[in-house]
């Protein structure tokens, strides 16, 4: 039953990130945490985003653009150890709740979409990197400073996207990297595996005929749930 829940979860992830180029770790970690625990969950959450980015790179590379994304991600690099640190040290419950309010925290900045003319150029590109790569190693949500720093340089969805994905595989290769590989067991790595084809074959087949709006929509709903619960789980252990 477990991993029929793991499937269930990592393949409607990976179809949602297919289908709007962003919300993977949206979507997964709150539910990963509460299915595995908060560390297993939030770096498996990282191994199977940074997997699903990589694959969404191959096509996209050319627009990537070195000038905002180097000091953007060198200052994720910097945070993500302070981040995996944060969520070692923490007892369970605690980092549970924690967790729980970073996912909800990440939902409401994508919702209001805050426009600070200090979060363009390299200044907001270092202060967005930095709080995404501490966000990505603590909890697995490192997209929301990404997007905010896209909404506030101007960027189109056509351009955020490459963008987005090279930062996925950059923060998430070392997010997994300053921890471990989640505790798995090896039916699981395969559970996990097949989910995310088969949530890319279903994203790819539905992309374009369902509204990238109510998509979208659903994402923050299922996060906002999910990491609710999780706080909730937190506060209920301590």
């Amino acid at each position: 039953m477990g991993d029929v829940v793991l499937a269930g979860i990592v393949a409607v992830a990976g179809c949602v990130q297919w289908l709007t180029g962003m919300g993977f770790a949206l979507v997964a970690a709150p539910a990963l945490m509460l299915l595995l625990g908060p560390v297993d969950g939030v770096l498996l959450a990282n191994c199977s985003a940074g997997i699903v980015s990589c694959a969404g790179l191959v096509s996209g590379w050319r627009g990537v653009r070195p000038r905002a994304m180097v000091p953007f991600v060198a200052a994720a690099v910097c945070t993500v150890p302070v981040g995996a640190w944060t969520a070692s040290r923490l007892p369970e419950p605690v980092l549970m709740v924690v967790l729980g309010a970073l996912v909800c925290l990440a939902v409401g900045l994508v919702v209001h979409g805050l426009r600070m003319p200090g979060l363009a150029g390299t200044g907001g590109a270092l202060v967005a990197g930095g709080a995404g790569g501490f966000m990505n190693a603590a909890a697995g949500v490192g997209g929301p400073p990404m997007s905010l720093y896209g909404v506030n340089a101007g960027w189109s969805m056509r351009e955020f996207v490459p963008n987005a994905q090279f930062y996925g595989v950059v923060v998430n290769v070392v997010s997994v990297a300053a921890g471990r590989l989640p505790r798995l067991t090896g039916r699981s790595w395969v559970v996990v595996g097949g989910a995310l084809f088969v949530g890319a074959v279903v994203g790819w087949a539905l992309a374009g005929r369902v509204p990238e709006r109510g998509v979208r929509g659903l994402v923050l709903g299922l996060a906002l749930v999910g990491g609710g619960l999780t706080v909730g789980k937190g506060l209920w252990g301590l």
